[in-house]
This record gives C-alpha cells, sequence and structure tokens, in this order.
C-alpha cells in the first residue's frame, strides 16, 4: 500500500469578530427584554428570571476571549439573537461551498497542486446547509477538481474521521489526492439566547490536502503514520434540528432544534475518553506520548484539554506541547484540531511526531499521528 501525507492546508477566517464583551452586553440585553416580558409569571414564580452573564464567566468556563463569524449584526441584536444570511439563487455558490472554496485555494497553493489534480472532495462539517445535492458536489464542482464528492458527518470529530478517508483512499490506490474541507458556520445552530453555551461556537473554514508520497512535491509534508476512529453513543450533547421536524409539527424554534449539552457530564467523560484513545493508538504503533512532539486538540474547553495532555504525559503542559486557539477562534467543532495544526506546526523539524486529535458529540474521537518528512 502507498503512503499517504498531509501536504498542504488552508484556513478561511470570516470578516467579523465578537469580543465576549460586545457578546454579554447583547446576552445581557436579551435577558432584560425577556425578564420584562415575562414579569407576572416570573413573580409569580411561573418561570425563572433570566441570569445575566459575564465576561469573567465565559473566560472561566471555556478560556475564550472572542470569536469569528459570517454575521454580526444579527448575533447582537437581542431581538434576534442568530445571524442573518441573505437568501442565495439556486444558481448561486452557497455560503458553505464560497468559505471552502476560499480554505480550499489556500491548501492547494501549498501543496503546490491545481485543482485538476483533486480525485476526490470529502466535505465534513457539524451540520450541512442542505441535504442535496451534496455540498461536495458542489464545491469540486466550482474549483474544477475532478474525481467524486461526498458529504459527512461526525460533529465535532467530522475533520479526523474524514482525512481517514482520504489517506485510505491513497493508500488503497483509488486516490491519488484528496480534498478535505471544513466549513464550520456553527454560528447557525448555536443557541445565542442561553447562558450555558451563548459564547461556545464561532465561524470558521478548514481545508486539508492528502496525496500519495510520491506525488507529493510541498516542502511542508507529513508522513500519516497512523489513524483511529470511534465511537460511543451518548445523548449528552444533541440538536434534533432535522427534516423530519415539518413532519412531527414541532416548533422549528424550539429550544431542542439547537445545539445543547449537559457540559459537566460531557466534561467527566468525554477526558478519559479521549486521553485513552490517544495512548493506545500511539501504542499500537510502537511509541508513547512522550515521544510526541506536539499535540493539536480539538478546541472545545481550555480546561479540557489541559486535563486530557495531564493523563496523557503526567504534567501540566504549554503551548509548545498543545497549542491553544480557543481564546481568538472560540470552539469552531471538526475544524479547532485543524486550525491548531494550521497555524503551530512550521517551527516543527524533519522527524519530529504529532498528534492531531477531535472528540465530541457522538461521542466520537478520532486521531491522526503523523511525522514530519
Amino acid at each position: 500500500m502507498r503512503n499517504a501525507v498531509i501536504s498542504g492546508t488552508g484556513l478561511y477566517r470570516p470578516p467579523h469578530v465578537i469580543t465576549n464583551a460586545e457578546l454579554v452586553e447583547a446576552f445581557n440585553a436579551y435577558a432584560d427584554l425577556q425578564n420584562a416580558k415575562n414579569a407576572t409569571r416570573i413573580a409569580a414564580g411561573e418561570l425563572p428570571a433570566m441570569v445575566h452573564s459575564s465576561v469573567e464567566f465565559i473566560e472561566k468556563a471555556s478560556g475564550i476571549q472572542q470569536r469569528y463569524v459570517l454575521d454580526k449584526d444579527g448575533v447582537l441584536d437581542p431581538t434576534r439573537m442568530r445571524p442573518k444570511f441573505a437568501p442565495r439563487a439556486d444558481e448561486e455558490l452557497s455560503l458553505m461551498a464560497e468559505i471552502a472554496v476560499a480554505a480550499a485555494g489556500e491548501a492547494l497553493q501549498r501543496a503546490g497542486k491545481q485543482a485538476s489534480q483533486i480525485d476526490g472532495v470529502l466535505c465534513a462539517a457539524a451540520n450541512m446547509q442542505r441535504a442535496y445535492p451534496a455540498m461536495a458536489c458542489e464545491i469540486q464542482h466550482a474549483l474544477g477538481a475532478g474525481g467524486y464528492g461526498f458529504d459527512m458527518n461526525v460533529a465535532c470529530s467530522s475533520a479526523t474521521f474524514a482525512i481517514e478517508q482520504a489517506a485510505n483512499a491513497v493508500r488503497s490506490g483509488s486516490a491519488d489526492c484528496v480534498l478535505v474541507v471544513n466549513p464550520e458556520i456553527t454560528s447557525a445552530h448555536l443557541e445565542w439566547r442561553d447562558r450555558d453555551c451563548h459564547f461556545i461556537f464561532g465561524d470558521v473554514c478548514t481545508a486539508v490536502i492528502v496525496e500519495a508520497e510520491e506525488t507529493a512535491t510541498s516542502d511542508d509534508r507529513w508522513a500519516i503514520l497512523g489513524t483511529r476512529l470511534a465511537t460511543q453513543y451518548s445523548n449528552n450533547i444533541r440538536n434534533n434540528a432535522g427534516f423530519l421536524n415539518r413532519c412531527e409539527d414541532t416548533d422549528p424554534d424550539a429550544r431542542d432544534k439547537t445545539f445543547r449539552q449537559e457540559g459537566r457530564k460531557v466534561f467527566k467523560e468525554v477526558v478519559p475518553i479521549a486521553a485513552e484513545h490517544i495512548q493506545s493508538h500511539l501504542a499500537t504503533l510502537g511509541f508513547t506520548p512522550a515521544e510526541v512532539r506536539r499535540f493539536w486538540l480539538h478546541q472545545a474547553n481550555l480546561g479540557m484539554n489541559q486535563l486530557v495532555l495531564k493523563r496523557l504525559v503526567g504534567r501540566e503542559v504549554g503551548d509548545d506541547i498543545a497549542p491553544i486557539i480557543l481564546s481568538e477562534y472560540a470552539n469552531t467543532a471538526s475544524a479547532g484540531s485543524i486550525i491548531a495544526f494550521h497555524e503551530h506546526h512550521a517551527d516543527l523539524r524533519a522527524g519530529d511526531m504529532g498528534v492531531i486529535c477531535s472528540f465530541g458529540a457522538g461521542y466520537s474521537v478520532g486521531s491522526v499521528v503523523v511525522r514530519r518528512l
């Protein structure tokens, strides 16, 4: 079987930034409006009053300081509290495809590839803009790529799961070069009106070129030493939005139609799952965590990442071992670990080994062990 390498990455970053202070101001204004609207019921004990958020609460809970979004005004409007996107005609490039094409362009340039050399496009993200035609097919068409394209969704592990599919296609010979794109418009499924999670997500798109080692010409090549995927069913992170909703005659704006989680349960359960997954994956390849030069972990929560690393290496580590991009980007679903890799690998030397790892809803966990060539 052929060796597969990562030969280029790309990143699309939206133009708008929402700071924690801006977000808190909007949320608290929304809370005040709701408390005034429901004053009688609150006074009667029928409803609890909404509690204000704060910058201190957000940063202590997550380590997040800001996030990038495709639309800022709609999110910060206390009478709306969600992005506002203009509808596009079927003949126009969709929003998700647009940001994917932008990220793919940088990845292709870094890999020294033309779009015509792409044999497959995998669009892997926590949510798809539509059911069909596949977003991957639209992205493939917009780029002028050949081969095939398909969509896949494993929530926050979509990117690592897609990298394994791409690497397997290259190894088996069914493709020479595969593009993986992760357009995460998480602002559209975040519940901005819920104090417990209104600060979590941001928008972004990442792209990765996976190709056969013998065809790679980039100076920035990473051998894929191994991939491992695992899932374990859990309801603790859930979103019930789907095509059956209209048949159930349920409220399309009901709380369960957006992101929700049992945060404490997720933290307690996912940390040991992720740490054991990485350790056992490395062991099957004949390595120990101490031999890993850098970990590019899923970017959901600062405390969670710190605890995963402490379980792996037995001590607290800094950004040099496990870079954090949460403070700038917030949680970007499947794109988080890829952003960390994209922005924090240039200083590593030939022979250095690293682990790209994601963990999220499902539960799902995926790891990609790489070595710089």
